[in-house]
């Protein structure tokens, strides 16, 4: 028999006292911490899996009495996809398009300015720094829908509406991510190695692109997966500033095929709501190979602001 481990402990003016470790208890929690994680992702999954599974139904099999989770007889994933990039002159093909552009320079444009902000603020001393990082942080708590209509009276002004950079200028703006980098280079780039730079008769710019930027990578690659997620995502910001269906991303593209299928019901949805779900799956492609493309930065950028 194996012995139970034992941990002596003494404390001042009283005799050792012997505790014993109790594995048990911490052995039960950890099976009820895997039972919830389970659930958990059973629970994130199952609307995955329901995209799946009916995208590649026909309308009849959509609307009939198929189970949502489980295929049909009949897999009609070629005749979707013909219908999805074909409906409307195959104007789905072009919403995909803008999404990536929208994302692209909008998440590139946000990273830049939180990279060098979040420097900034987490490496120089100046006058009112305290408080403009202090306005920042109140930034982060200002919900963006919240900004859209004063953003869009503002832009109706200049005449940037119905632009694409009517969508993608706000998004430069990312609170957060220089939150982030800010929290990040403090502890990540040593003072001591940027004044040994300096010292040695490098400037500025160069200090930062040669030393202090390679040692930010986690960060920037975090920063710029958040920047890319929220610019492809964004919904309410072009449905607001966009009239034209050729600027319309994805998000906007499929919002209006949902409310012309929920007009028309019966009569002539049912194929449209195939060809919808399809497109929601499409949509999230692109997403997922981003974060398996770069999931060991992401693994390490979640450090971020963690304590030393």
């Amino acid at each position: 028999m194996s012995a139970t481990p034992v941990e002596i402990t003494e404390t001042r003016g009283k005799p050792r006292k012997l505790v014993e470790r109790r594995s048990a208890p911490r052995a039960g929690g950890r099976v009820s911490l895997n039972i919830v994680l389970a659930l958990l992702v059973v629970y994130f999954l199952v609307p995955f899996w329901w995209l799946i599974v009916n995208s590649s139904k026909t309308a009849a099999g959509l609307f009939g009495g198929d189970s949502a989770l489980w295929f049909a007889d009949d897999i009609n994933y070629v005749d979707n996809f013909i219908d999805l990039f074909t409906y409307g002159g195959g104007i789905y093909a072009r919403w995909l398009a803008n999404s990536a552009l929208y994302a692209i320079v909008g998440g590139i444009g946000a990273t830049v300015l939180a990279v060098l902000a979040g420097y900034g603020f987490a490496k120089y001393r100046f006058a009112g720094r305290r408080a403009g990082f202090a306005i920042l942080l109140g930034a982060v708590m200002v919900p963006t829908t919240a900004l859209v209509i004063p953003t869009f009276v503002l832009f109706a002004q200049v005449g940037w509406t119905n632009t694409i950079w009517a969508v993608i200028f706000p998004t430069l703006l990312n609170p957060f991510g220089v939150y982030l980098m800010n929290v990040y280079a403090r502890d990540a780039v040593p003072d001591e190695l940027l004044d040994a730079a300096r010292v040695d008769g490098a400037g500025e710019f160069r200090t930062f692109l040669q030393v202090a930027l390679p040692m930010l990578r986690p960060a920037i690659v975090t920063v710029l997966l958040l920047s890319v997620v929220a610019s492809w995502n964004n919904y309410f910001l072009p449905l607001v500033m966009l009239s034209d269906n050729r600027l319309f991303p994805v998000t906007v593209g499929i919002g209006v095929w949902q409310s012309t299928a929920s007009t028309y019901g019966a009569a002539g949805g049912q194929t449209l709501w195939s060809i919808i779900i399809l497109g929601s799956l499409v949509s999230v492609i692109p997403l997922i190979i981003a974060f398996l493309a770069l999931q060991k930065y992401w693994r390490g950028g979640l450090a971020i602001g963690s304590l030393k």
